[in-house]
């Protein structure tokens, strides 16, 4: 049996229940004790409706977890490895995976959908069968995997700091590191310090930024980011940061600006602080009907702006999830100031509330 966090019906509450049942693994899977879980920002997109979700779905994507038991034609774990989770499967063989695009691997869509890479599910409770979120629902006890899911590391490192590599890390360091323009001498403006902005502000000082702008309206985010590597903060109150950010840059605009948040008029802010020449990376996830409203002609042509979006940080897990380890390891790259709280999943719906308040970075769930 496996205690898990279940999403039922948009905007509720999720369910803990201690009976769920876990079916094993079957052909290129895992059985996996989680050891724990990131409450992400894409988890409450999801429970609130801003991302597609199914009902009877096991929640989380962000994780860190131990193989206990493998299904059929695994190779590349065994009994005991520690994983990092990948809520992005890389199976090395569609199109994108073979054109260095494996982010946009084409197995995610089971993924998407929240069943195995078969389209079955292995979770249950009271009769009913349980998808994952993204094919993972690392907010659960026990849960199975594809192998194509999970990084096997060697590293010492708490299991709640790994967790935090599988998305956030992942997902901020690759959008300064691996989608955007180069970084090195670049002045960056970084629009929502969160868990994902304040590893975009970590990658761009890893990547050798010159000036990197940090914008939001906590003091306490912009004071993260300002440890983290931030040159120059904007704390918004009430009005656009735009002005602000231009004045900083003599009224140019940024190199490159990162918006980590998915609001309308955030997403209108960041290519506004762009400069001519320069490249508005849209991280964050919007709302469905959220629109990139600029005038082709002005706004692009004339300006020659590049407007991208990142998904994942444009990563490869097989060689991202080393080098930040690697990273880590030095010193060089930042986990525990990421971590807000360590929890219960007992306690997994104040976390959410948390982030709907704009109060916490990661409150990570501990198992065991």
């Amino acid at each position: 049996m496996s205690t898990a966090a279940i999403f039922r019906t948009t905007g509720a509450a999720l369910e803990v229940r201690d009976d769920v049942v876990v079916d094993p693994p079957q052909r290129g899977e895992v059985l996996l004790d989680m050891a724990a879980a990131g409450v992400c920002h894409s988890d409450l997109s999801a429970i609130d409706g801003t991302l597609l979700q199914t009902p009877d779905c096991i929640m989380g994507h962000e994780g860190a977890a131990v193989v206990t038991a493998v299904g059929e034609d695994v190779t590349r774990l065994a009994v005991g490895d520690r994983v990092v989770v990948s809520w992005v499967p890389k199976c090395g063989e569609c199109f994108w995976c073979t054109h260095q695009q494996p982010n946009l691997c084409d197995r995610a869509r089971s993924g998407m959908g929240g069943t195995m890479l078969d389209g079955s599910t292995r979770a249950s409770a009271g009769g009913r069968p349980l998808k994952q979120m993204a094919g993972t629902g690392t907010f659960a006890s026990q849960a199975v995997m594809s192998e194509l899911s999970l990084v096997r590391y060697d590293v010492e490192i708490d299991p709640v700091e790994a967790a935090l590599i599988g998305c956030g890390v992942l997902t901020g360091v690759g959008a300064a590191m691996h989608t955007s323009l180069p970084m090195q001498g670049a002045s960056v403006a970084v629009l929502g310090c969160g868990g994902v902005g304040l590893n975009v502000v970590q990658g761009a000082r890893l990547a050798g930024a010159q000036q990197i702008i940090a914008v939001d309206m906590s003091e306490q985010k912009l004071e993260l980011a300002k440890q983290l590597g931030a040159t120059d903060t904007v704390l918004v109150e009430g009005r656009s940061p735009v002005g602000a950010v231009m004045a900083l840059t003599e009224q140019r605009g940024v190199d490159v600006a990162f918006e980590v948040i998915g609001l309308q008029a955030t997403i209108d802010q960041t290519i506004q602080m762009t400069r001519r020449g320069g490249e508005a990376v849209l991280v964050g996830i919007p709302k469905m009907d959220a629109e990139v409203r600029v005038p082709a002609f002005f706004g692009v042509v004339l300006a020659e702006k590049s407007i991208r979006g990142s998904w994942y940080g444009s990563s490869d897990v097989d060689r991202d999830v080393p080098k930040l380890l690697e990273w880590y390891a030095k010193g060089d790259l930042h986990l525990d100031a990421l971590v807000s709280n360590r929890i219960s999943l007992s306690q997994v719906n104040e976390a959410v509330d948390a982030l709907r308040r704009g109060e916490a970075l990661r409150s990570v769930v501990t198992y065991g």
